[in-house]
């Protein structure tokens, strides 16, 4: 490298780090308020919703297995797509996976606020959290206290993220084991009240068996899929900061499958604790908060610092937003990152930190546009996260497709078993969950296809008008970037 500003990233991070990034965005705060939404849609068959969408992102984890053990760079499904597809299609899938990140952090960010002013209430700090007005500062009166927490939130793991690689790590690891140890002892509790005599008997676990489990038919199970598979968008985080991890070509594929892993049996314990306490009715009924009541059924009052079932699980909505949140910031900025490095954003934001090693530039720009997404309702944002990743997950999958086809010699450490049925079955399953979201958002919330859409023609202008001359490469260069995309191999990152 020529220049401090041209180095590498660090490889700091290690397997369970790359884990814990993964598992810490899936098991976010989605678990606690989506399980009751997709019993009110589905019924009973809200633990079927959870794990056919395990399955169905499984495909899709094969692919990113393998892509990131072929293309050791960081920026995830961006950077796979920029080896294979042309400079237009992986601009868009870029400008797609950025926005996708940053409106996601904005939705923890602005999750985490309630969640935390919950915690201070539960321990009589503050009135609950509806009862909690603005604060009048120097230069902006009345702001709102919600907002001032989701701005401190975002700006404290900005400036972590900033000026450490490890740091940020780090705290992704610790939050995801203290959230996991919560829904782990939420899960021993539930199962524990069908012999606790101090339980209520209309509260204990009870297994439901397969009764009405396909009662509310295919279209409901389908509904709630796309609903709720948000809650497994995560695993694709660990390939944004693939130069920074160790001996990337082996640990990005275990930590994808580990998390997945994880994630799932997690999800599944969780939602049956659940049904089996609540019953899928009582589920539905308690909506968002579903997770919550449960807890507040069979967990025991009066534990130290610990007050209640409920707050154990408030305590976990806290470090699930705060995780999920983190997340993002280190994913938003790797894809900004990478973009920049190819000239696909300003040179500034594909630069290294001289001093702290960080891609700088890229996650102040990420944070800024993060902040700035708060403005959009909550369904909205989180509608177009969830299209805009199953889009980019489509995208991947044919990725792998055209990468078998171009370079059959190509190295990789890891292959998806069955190719191409494996990859072919992510295109068509996540595309069918891509029509009945649309068609779902077409009916409740349409002002979400305008942004999207918006947002996509704002990312067709500036590829026209500033990226599509500067990246396209000169007579002399062109011969060199032909050879250069056959040895992929060797790139930065490889054996880090």
């Amino acid at each position: 490298m020529s220049g401090h500003d041209e180095r590498d990233p660090e490889a700091e991070l290690g397997l369970l780090d790359a884990t814990m990034i993964g598992m810490g965005a899936m098991i976010g705060a989605g678990i606690f308020v989506l399980t009751g939404l997709a019993a009110e849609i589905a019924g009973p068959a809200a633990i079927l919703v959870f794990a056919l969408n395990g399955v169905v992102t499984a495909f899709t984890g094969l692919s990113y297995a393998e892509l990131a053990a072929s293309i050791p760079k960081s920026g995830g499904g961006y950077a796979f797509v920029r080896e294979v597809f042309a400079d237009r299609e992986s601009f868009l899938m870029g400008w797609m996976l950025w926005f996708a990140y940053m409106i996601a952090g904005a939705l923890y960010a602005l999750g985490f606020a309630p969640n935390f002013l919950e915690l201070l209430h539960v321990y009589e700090i503050v009135p609950p959290p509806e009862e909690v007005g603005a604060i009048a500062l120097p230069v902006v009166p009345d702001l709102p206290l919600a907002f001032v927490l989701a701005f401190c939130a975002v700006l404290g793991l900005v400036a972590v993220n900033a000026v450490s690689t490890a740091a940020s790590g780090s705290a992704e690891t610790v939050f995801t084991i203290v959230k996991v140890t919560i829904l782990v002892v939420f899960v021993a509790f539930g199962v524990a009240s069908a012999t606790d005599p101090s339980v209520p008997a209309e509260s204990q676990f009870t297994f439901q068996g397969f009764d009405g489990l396909f009662a509310s038919g295919p279209l409901a199970i389908l509904s709630a899929m796309g609903l709720t598979f948000i809650a497994f968008e995560g695993y694709d985080l660990i390939t944004t900061v693939t130069e920074e991890v160790r001996n990337p070509r082996e640990n990005i594929p275990k930590a994808i499958f580990v998390s997945l892993a994880a994630t799932v049996v997690v999800y599944l314990a969780v939602v049956g604790v659940a049904i089996g306490t609540l019953g899928a009715d009582g589920l539905a009924e308690a909506g968002e908060a579903g997770i919550a009541q449960a807890a507040t059924t069979f967990m025991p009052t009066g534990l130290p610092v610990i007050r209640n079932g409920g707050a154990v699980i408030v305590f976990g909505a806290v470090f699930s937003t705060l995780t999920a949140l983190n997340a993002v910031v280190i994913a938003s900025s790797r894809v900004a990152f990478s973009m920049g490095r190819e000239g696909q954003l300003l040179p500034s934001v594909g630069r290294i930190h001289h001093r702290f090693g960080t891609p700088f530039a890229a996650i102040l720009l990420s944070a800024v546009v993060m902040l700035a997404s708060t403005v959009l309702p909550t369904q909205t944002a989180g509608n177009m996260s969830s299209l805009f990743f199953l889009l980019s997950f489509i995208v991947v999958n044919g990725a792998v497709i055209r990468l078998r086809r171009e370079r059959p010699a190509m190295t990789r450490p890891y292959e998806v078993p069955f190719y191409p049925v494996t990859p072919a079955l992510g295109i068509a399953l996540n595309a069918i969950l891509t029509v009945v979201l649309v068609v779902f958002i077409f009916r409740t919330n349409p002002v979400a296809l305008l942004f999207s859409a918006g947002w996509l023609g704002a990312g067709v202008v500036i590829y026209y008008l500033a990226i599509r001359d500067a990246a396209a490469p000169g007579p002399d260069t062109e011969a060199e970037a032909d050879a250069g995309a056959t040895e992929t191999s060797t790139s930065p990152g490889g054996d880090a």
